[in-house]
């Protein structure tokens, strides 16, 4: 399959450069005709191994720097009270009430920064480091606190203090080498205004660091792929540079859309690489590695942005995608059509949040993105930057917020177009050896002791905030960076030796306290999300206080219980073990749930619809027929699952595309056979796309069953942004009962009733409340909309009696048919115009 990238253009080989001898460089000539397929099928390759010294000792007294040692030399050193005063860093300014204003204040700070002439490394940092002293005081990035309110918060970690306290003392102590050495964080995470490729009026300078390199020279359509043309030169601290001024007729030396590539002479051969700060990259027909592309458009052509950023939601309901598969058709989906498809299904569903996965550029498509090669570009297959920049303003101005589900736990170890041996060591960006390498994952683990690795992924979460305005961070594999063991064979028990011992490590923790507070300090309203399945304590606490500094922690072990749950029969389920893995959770540290993810959609796994209904999804979903036992048991128990997962697993709420109407079909991205170096073929699909997409229209489609699923989760959807139940600050749990198997309880002024009993109804059945008066239905499962039986009257009022009940002031009457989740609202005297059921919500919302 085959499609062009709009807005790229490609163009005919310009004149040679004047040329220099580089006699160890092999000349490579290549066709300039490109178009570009989507791959079916990528191998990895890989080097040989070259041991390292990494770039410092974190248990040494002080950070040894490298590529920046001692530029910052322009500012006079301060005491440890000076330095904690003046690490209130300014940041650019943004405006999100104007959005244009800020646009265009961004590009000329942009345009300020930006090497002028020949300007050297050392001049850029300190004009970068001066500039930041101009700006308009609007945003900072605060200073460190003093890291102890987590024992307040959690007394228990007062027998950990040794550990903790050293931990914060290491973040300190970065914070005030970077400020000594980069003039603050701020201006440190800045590192793609320096790096890569930097546009002046005068012309291009590329930068890169790559110590272990011995030449280097730029090469591309722009010289004709002659190594000889543009040679670099290297400076004390390993960053090779070149300085490509105007053409004659004042047009960059390098076109918009040439491919470019950097060669460099290393200790392990001749190596061409993509550069590792490159914005876009592609792949050619035929190729197997992807190129690097110089994207710089015209400023008539670059995408401005017209709408602001929404409010950070105060309940968030996070819509998890995948652009790539979000078609119904079997194809590789557009930015293009997935804003004018998807995203107006997710505001109509009733979202409030789409968190985008495989953004950063892959070249192993069957990865789900996780394996990426080049982090500062977005995914080409899905179309350009500028494409990716419309999807982004497009959610904005539906009211959705955006995350982009970013990866920097662990890197594609390919060599020929990723970071793996980049220049042509195994220690540069990675750690070496063995403890660089995720047996489990086939990847490279970064080195976060590293001031240069610091510098390129605080950089690349800012470019992805500042470049492309997304809201906030799905931060994946936490648990893996967090950890030596990488939380491989390792079962987490909630000891908090298991937390805080030579297992940590510590380099990657306070790299983690290092993003958040640049993220948080930088955009107030950001949200991120750590996807952590040890349960580390403090994780959702901030810095400052002595925490990791996430807004949100993914509550992964729910959906691990509702696939234990579906293997039992319903006579073995506990109804007190569900509420228990709902509701253990830190104190004081706000989750998102699920009750699945994309995890549970992968081949080789099975989603909740099919653990539930099986083969029976594909030929007893018609609302016209007679639906089977297990499908009518199915229906019942997903719509409860999700609902109490929702209602008692969190403070956020999380859904990957296409399970809200049970989609029938598991994800199997196309893979083709796969030879080992044992002989073993693991086979494939034969490249298939077939199980790569999303049947929207299954859902949407009246005479099918799954309709009244969809319906439900967008009932559900509106009913929390109604009544605000996952962040109510009263929950009460008056029932679980495990003879009628019935859980009660109040979120707010919302009464949830769940009867998961397979038979047994219960007529005049009573439940506590703790609010007097009257209630009417505003939630009910067996809503016929829903797929239900229609058993209860959802016009009926309720009016409570006095007496305790279930340890709760008043009670009142229900009926709590089987496999149904009722929420019953409290209504202040007659005003109760307002709580139509939420079924009737109209389409247009």
């Amino acid at each position: 399959m085959v499609y062009t990238i709009s807005g790229v253009r490609f163009p005919h080989l310009p004149s040679i450069k004047k040329s220099s001898s580089l006699p160890s460089f092999n000349d490579d000539r290549r066709t300039n005709a490109v178009t570009f397929s989507l791959r079916k099928d990528t191998r990895s390759s890989s080097g040989k191994i070259f041991a390292r010294k990494p770039s410092y000792d974190s248990e040494s007294s002080s950070i040894a720097t490298t590529a920046s040692e001692n530029l910052g030399s322009h500012q006079s050193d301060s005491s440890s009270a000076e330095t904690q005063e003046t690490l209130s860093e300014v940041t650019q300014v943004h405006d999100d009430v104007d959005a244009q204003k800020a646009e265009t204040e961004g590009q000329e700070q942009t345009s300020a920064l930006s090497t002028s002439g020949g300007q050297s490394y050392k001049e850029n940092i300190a004009s970068m480091s001066e500039s930041v002293e101009q700006k308009v005081v609007q945003r900072k990035i605060p200073p460190p606190g003093d890291g102890k309110k987590i024992y307040d918060i959690d007394p228990m970690l007062k027998s950990y203090d040794g550990h903790l306290d050293y931990r914060y003392g290491q973040y300190i102590k970065l914070r005030e080498e970077i400020h000594k050495n980069e003039g603050g964080l701020e201006a440190f995470s800045r590192g793609y205004e320096i790096f890569g490729f930097t546009r002046s009026a005068t012309g291009i300078t590329y930068r890169e660091w790559a110590p272990g390199a011995k030449a280097a020279s730029l090469i591309g359509d722009f010289n004709n792929w002659n190594s000889k043309a543009d040679v670099m030169t290297r400076n004390e601290y390993g960053v090779w540079e070149i300085f490509l001024p105007n053409d004659a007729d004042g047009s960059p030396a390098i076109p918009h859309g040439s491919r470019v590539k950097i060669r460099m002479d290393t200790p392990s051969g001749i190596k061409d690489s993509i550069p590792a700060w490159i914005k876009y990259s592609v792949q050619a027909p035929g190729d197997i590695p992807y190129d690097g592309v110089y994207y710089d458009p015209a400023e008539e052509d670059k995408y401005v942005f017209k709408h602001p950023r929404p409010r950070k939601p105060t309940s968030l309901r996070i819509y998890e995608s995948h652009v790539g598969m979000s078609s119904t058709e079997p194809m590789i989906n557009t930015y293009a059509n997935f804003r004018d498809d998807v995203l107006p299904r997710i505001k109509k569903l009733g979202y409030n949040a789409v968190q985008i996965m495989a953004i950063q550029e892959h070249s192993y498509y069957a990865s789900f993105g996780y394996h990426v090669t080049n982090f500062f570009a977005p995914s080409s297959r899905f179309g350009t930057p500028d494409d990716l920049k419309s999807l982004i303003d497009k959610a904005h101005e539906l009211g959705l917020v955006v995350l982009m589900d970013i990866v920097h736990s662990h890197a594609s170890k390919n060599t020929l177009d990723g970071l793996n041996m980049f220049d042509g060591t195994d220690g540069q960006y990675f750690h070496s050896g063995e403890r660089g390498y995720h047996w489990m994952w086939d990847s490279r683990l970064f080195n976060y002791g590293s001031w240069e690795v610091l510098r390129y992924l605080l950089s690349n979460a800012r470019w992805w905030l500042e470049e492309y305005k997304f809201d906030g961070f799905r931060f994946d594999g936490v648990t893996s960076m967090m950890y030596t063991h990488h939380g491989l064979q390792v079962e987490f028990t909630g000891n908090y030796n298991e937390y805080f011992g030579y297992s940590t490590d510590v380099d990657a923790v306070v790299y983690l306290m290092l993003v958040n507070d640049m993220i948080h300090g930088l955009y107030p309203e950001a949200i991120v999300v750590g996807e952590d399945v040890s349960g580390m304590p403090a994780f959702c606490i901030p810095v400052e206080d002595g925490g990791v500094g996430f807004d949100y922690r993914l509550h992964m072990a729910v959906a691990d219980k509702w696939i234990e749950l579906l293997k039992k029969r319903d006579e073995d389920w506990q109804v007190g073990d569900i509420v228990f893995t709902l509701t253990n959770r830190r104190w004081g540290e706000k989750c998102v749930v699920y009750a699945e993810s994309h995890d549970q959609a992968l081949v080789g796994d099975k989603t909740i619809a099919f653990w539930l209904m099986d083969k029976d999804m594909y030929d007893f979903m018609a609302v016209d027929k007679q639906a089977t036992p297990r499908v009518d048991r199915g229906i019942a128990l997903h719509k409860m699952i999700r609902l109490i997962t929702m209602g008692l697993g969190g403070e956020g709420y999380l859904n990957f595309m296409g399970n809200e109407f049970g989609h029938p079909e598991w994800i199997d991205f196309p893979r083709t056979d796969q030879h080992l170096p044992d002989g073993r073929v693991i086979p494939g699909n034969n490249g298939s796309y077939d199980k790569c997409r999303r049947r929207f229209d299954l859902g949407d489609a009246e005479y099918l069953r799954y309709h009244g699923l969809q319906e439900f989760d967008r009932a559900m959807q509106h009913l929390e942004e109604k009544y605000g139940f996952m962040t109510s600050e009263h929950q009460y749990i008056s029932r679980k009962d495990e003879g009628d198997r019935v859980i009660v309880f109040e979120k707010g002024n919302l009464v949830f009733v769940f009867n998961f009993h397979w038979t047994n109804s219960y007529s005049d059945y009573r439940i506590g409340c703790s609010v007097p008066g009257k209630y009417k239905i505003v939630l009910d499962s067996d809503d016929s909309l829903f797929g239900g039986f229609s058993r209860l009257d959802d016009s009926a009022e309720f009016f409570t009696s006095d007496g305790k009940y279930d340890d709760r002031p008043c009670s009142l009457m229900v009926y709590a048919p089987c496999r149904t989740a009722v929420v019953y609202a409290a209504v202040d005297g007659d005003e109760d115009s307002s709580l139509v059921p939420i079924s009737l919500v109209p389409d247009d919302v």
